[in-house]
């Protein structure tokens, strides 16, 4: 289970990282106005699973998994189509942090749910033989 440490340590650094990364593209690096910009709020629903994944909650990792898609999703699209380089690169940047999550997120549930299935079917073979008993 050592590994699984490593995978929880990096979703929890990888997320971190991303809120600070959104904000400071938003508002000094790159903003789409001058002076900041209000797209710097697109980090704080990322605030919502910050706590879950300090405390390793199973259902938190599993949701917050999927959300952040919508992350790479914007990341993939500014990378395209934002005409400044360094908007580029702090979208690629983006991008990169997605994928470290959504990989150590993935990677740190992955024992969780093969023990689920294990015990969903055992608990389905147990069924079939009290019904091949009746």
């Amino acid at each position: 289970m050592e590994s699984n440490k490593v995978f929880h340590v990096g979703a929890i650094v990888s997320l971190i990282a991303l809120i600070a990364w959104l904000v400071f593209w938003e508002m000094w690096v790159a903003p789409l106005h001058p002076g900041g910009s209000v797209l710097a709020l697109k980090a704080l629903p990322l605030l919502i699973p910050l706590r879950g994944v300090f405390k390793r909650d199973i259902y938190t990792l599993q949701w917050s998994s999927m959300v952040i898609l919508l992350y790479f999703t914007e990341g993939v699209v500014r990378a395209w189509s934002d005409t400044v380089a360094l908007s580029r690169t702090m979208a690629i940047g983006e991008i990169v942090l997605v994928c470290v999550y959504f990989a150590c997120a993935l990677l740190y549930l992955h024992p969780y749910k093969k023990a689920a299935r294990k015990m969903a079917k055992e608990l389905l073979d147990k069924v079939k033989s009290a019904k091949n008993e009746c």
